[in-house]
């Protein structure tokens, strides 16, 4: 599928949950950003993916559901790629060559285990206790 129906699939919920993945996931914070002022590519992409949750029956809980540090974290790592290394013809090219953002552990070079996955990392945004995150 390609950008366009990526993202009118992710906002009006017609995406599969099953294909609601790390890149997926990682393609809207792009297309947000190449859209959108940073401010603005943040709050669509926090609306957007509590309304997708919402929609697909997926439940807020201690382990699952919406994170709001590791939202933010993603957008920033997205920001900074982008930023450095310039768009590509799709998002699936540009995620092709900046592979560092697959790798779902990349929070982990900024955050303690702990202090990422706790219940007010999830709920609001915290810094970083191990290395400040790219700007």
């Amino acid at each position: 599928m390609d950008d366009e129906e990526h993202l009118r699939r992710f906002e009006d919920h017609s995406l599969p949950h099953a294909q609601w993945t790390h890149r997926a996931h990682l393609k809207v914070a792009y297309l947000h950003l190449l859209r959108l002022p940073y401010p603005e590519a943040l709050e669509r992409l926090r609306t957007g993916i509590k309304a997708y949750n919402a929609a697909h029956g997926i439940q807020d809980t201690p382990t699952g559901g919406y994170h709001e540090t590791l939202t933010q974290v993603w957008l920033q790592l997205v920001h900074t790629a982008l930023r450095q290394f310039g768009p590509a013809e799709s998002a699936d090219a540009f995620f092709d060559t900046q592979t560092q953002l697959s790798d779902k552990h990349t929070p982990l070079l900024y955050y303690s285990r702990d202090r990422l996955m706790s219940a007010e990392a999830k709920r609001s945004f915290v810094t970083p206790d191990l290395t400040a995150l790219p700007s």
